[in-house]
């Protein structure tokens, strides 16, 4: 299995903390993020990332090379990460994860390494952590689910009264089921869209995506100064 991880955009809603610094390395509990998600890693066994840079993608590199995990990491960039949309970036990760099951992520999640665990032992081949929850909103990407479990619906744009709760951002994928979804995305990277467009195209055309319990583990999506004041609060309770 090989990790994804999406660092590319430019983080707008950051600024002045990330004019000069990529959101990824910004210090949450004193770590940077994207270091915890590297640890997160290494803890379930994943020997093997793939990250998806763009906005000062040499700082980027520098801080992972001068780190000193045993994984090892390639690196895929979206050249066009102030026009384009995560779709994008993840489609450029293609030429690395061929062949392979995949476990992808955002990088702007500060999460416990925990839930890594719940979707790698999984029974499921496709699966995704949804921290069920009722209050939702505009923002969040919501799931709506099936009596079995199963993702019916993904997306921002889902009423909450039928949403079971909120896609944190954390998938794994058959490596036949990666190939379907890359195909998709070779078709609908120029489109200004979130990837979960594409999971959408390929659950209506019969893949079965299954929803993983995130079980109360604490996890939360960093976008704004609240967002990262709430994280250094919540940074102490995670592993």
């Amino acid at each position: 299995m090989i990790a994804v991880i999406l660092v590319a955009g430019t983080s707008s809603r950051l600024r002045p903390l990330t004019n000069e610094t990529p959101k990824s390395l910004l210090p949450v509990g004193s770590t940077p993020l994207l270091q915890r998600t590297l640890e997160s890693l290494h803890r379930n066994h994943i020997r093997e990332c793939v990250i998806v840079t763009g906005y000062y993608k040499e700082k980027i590199e520098l801080f992972v090379q001068s780190l000193s995990l045993p994984l090892s990491i390639s690196f895929a960039e979206n050249p066009s990460y102030a026009t384009t949309a995560n779709n994008y970036s993840l489609w450029t990760a293609h030429p690395h994860i061929r062949g392979n099951d995949i476990l992808m992520m955002d990088g702007d999640i500060l999460f416990d390494s925990r839930l890594l665990s719940l979707l790698i032992h999984s029974p499921y081949p496709n699966g995704l952590i949804v921290r069920k929850t009722r209050h939702l909103g505009t923002e969040e990407i919501k799931v709506e689910l099936d009596d079995s479990g199963l993702v019916r619906r993904i997306g921002k744009e889902i009423d909450p009264h039928v949403a079971a709760g909120e896609s944190i951002g954390i998938e794994k994928f058959s490596a036949d089921t990666t190939e379907r979804l890359f195909a998709i995305l070779d078709r609908r990277k120029e489109r200004n869209e979130f990837y979960e467009a594409s999971f959408q195209e390929m659950i209506d055309g019969g893949e079965k995506v299954h929803a993983v319990d995130s079980a109360g583990l604490p996890c939360m999506e960093i976008d704004t100064i609240e967002d990262l004041a709430a994280a250094n609060e919540l940074a102490s309770t995670i592993r």
